[in-house]
């Protein structure tokens, strides 16, 4: 004959049941796979952290929170996969993987592990790259034969431009930052010049 059961064992058996089944999304999550869901460009764990190390290099963290306090890199993947053209897409996948490559085989260790200020020097070079291929693209325009801009510029003009929009058009930067004043404000004709604030 079965046991009864009371009603204190009922509801603990019921309660771990329903704790289970809350857990089972979690552990249907692929291992390794961006932490938001993207719904056009795939995205990995390693890659996610990759442009979190870019972003973080362009906005570091000094007496104010970096990009990657502020999960910026997470603003950059969803404006991709939400706002830029399939092309666009592919050559910001393409170049992430790419640059990737290029700054482990030029610092000998992945982007994330070496210092800031080798991180920046290798920015910098591919800043000044395509600086010299914008101009190179303007002569070449006039003669009707632009070139086209490869992935890995592609994909750092992306993220650096989408780094520095969202880092200033954040909840810490907008409030911490940035004084709002509506406009016209008040007119203070005794202002001391040591009391003005930047203002939005």
């Amino acid at each position: 004959m079965f046991k009864p059961i009371d009603r204190r064992t009922a509801l603990t058996n019921l309660a771990l049941i329903i704790g289970g089944a809350a857990l089972l999304p979690a552990c249907d999550k692929p291992a390794g796979k961006a932490s938001i869901a993207l719904k056009k460009i795939s995205i990995d764990a390693d890659q996610e952290q990759f442009i979190a190390d870019v972003a973080e290099t362009i906005i570091p963290k000094t007496d104010t929170p970096g990009a990657k306090d502020l999960k910026v890199h997470l603003f950059v993947m969803k404006m991709v996969d939400d706002c830029f053209s399939p092309d666009d897409q592919k050559a910001f996948v393409d170049g992430l993987d790419k640059m990737a490559k290029q700054a482990k085989d030029k610092l000998g260790k992945p982007f994330g592990q070496a210092t800031q200020q080798q991180r920046e020097a290798f920015l910098t070079e591919i800043d000044n790259k395509k600086i010299q291929q914008k101009k190179d693209s303007q002569v070449k325009g006039k003669s009707g034969n632009a070139t086209p801009q490869d992935d890995v510029l592609a994909f750092y003009s992306m993220v650096k431009g989408e780094t520095i929009f969202g880092y200033t058009y954040s909840k810490y930067f907008m409030t911490k930052q940035i004084v709002y004043e509506l406009v016209p404000g008040r007119y203070n004709p005794k202002l001391p010049v040591s009391q003005l604030k930047r203002v939005s």
